[in-house]
């Protein structure tokens, strides 16, 4: 994983090109039968900072004749009407669904978190963990893939019980099964020096998993991005690290000669 890419203005992007390169690979593994799509929350986010306010001037000003009292009275100083314009936020997300008779039947999720959905008090945040819940209760498998360092806890294993198993870690993929209890899960914990982890993705009993590359569909999303030409790699990741983890990225950096 890139640091750098976890920039909130560049990550909407990251977050659409990963999926799509985790689905044409999630399709060339699965068995017939099987069809992964990409899905898409959309949902407008109303907190401080998912607003755009734009004057508009077409509408703006008005006659200061209009608002004249008819008794004569003083007329009111004509404002500036400004229109207030709500972008939808859009996260994309997989499904698989297995295709065998009577119908169609979702079989797994797999979501890649959004700063929003880890953001406290936001709408994002809401929708996100809602439906986590209702997958946890339902026979459909979910992966969660946290590739973000800042942000409130949000997969499904409780903090306090990951902390249990391992301190400290830079990235998680975090896998419940269908049928288990919401206590339980396999864990993947990635540092960043590390490469993203090889995982297994259920399917349908009796169909065994298959296996997915998070690295391989990380490399082909970076490529397919062009991110180096977005990323100004002289500068700091825009996410504070710990002294240790920066002197690893230093080195890294200077190693493939974006860093003098």
């Amino acid at each position: 994983m890139d640091p750098y890419l976890e920039n909130p203005a560049l990550w909407g992007d990251v977050h659409h090109t990963l999926i799509s390169a985790l689905r044409r690979q999630i399709s060339e593994r699965l068995p017939e039968g099987y069809l992964a799509l990409i899905q898409e929350r959309i949902y407008v986010e109303t907190h401080e900072g998912r607003l755009r306010y734009v004057p508009d001037v077409s509408v703006g000003i008005s006659n200061r004749e209009t608002h004249a009292w008819a008794t004569g009275a003083a007329v009111a100083d004509a404002p500036v009407h400004i229109a207030i314009h709500t972008e939808p936020m859009r996260e994309p997300y997989i499904e698989i669904y297995s295709l065998h008779a009577p119908e169609r039947t979702l079989v797994t999720v797999i979501e890649i978190l959004s700063p929003a959905n880890k953001a406290p008090n936001s709408e994002g945040r809401r929708q996100y963990l809602r439906k986590q819940r209702d997958l946890l209760n339902s026979t459909v498998h979910l992966m969660e893939i946290d590739l973000l360092h800042e942000g409130a806890h949000t997969v499904f294993p409780p903090l306090e019980a990951l902390q249990r198993v391992r301190s400290a870690w830079d990235y998680l993929v975090c896998l419940h099964r269908a049928g288990w209890s919401g206590r339980e899960a396999d864990v993947w914990f990635v540092d960043l020096a590390d490469p993203l982890p090889a995982v297994l993705v259920p399917l349908r009993a009796p169909d065994p998993d298959i296996v997915v590359h998070l690295q391989a569909g990380f490399e082909d999303a970076y490529r397919e991005g062009q991110y180096h030409k977005a990323v100004d790699y002289t500068q700091p990741p825009p996410i504070p690290l710990p002294p240790e983890k920066q002197a690893w990225v230093d080195a890294r950096l200077r190693e493939q000669g974006l860093r003098s």
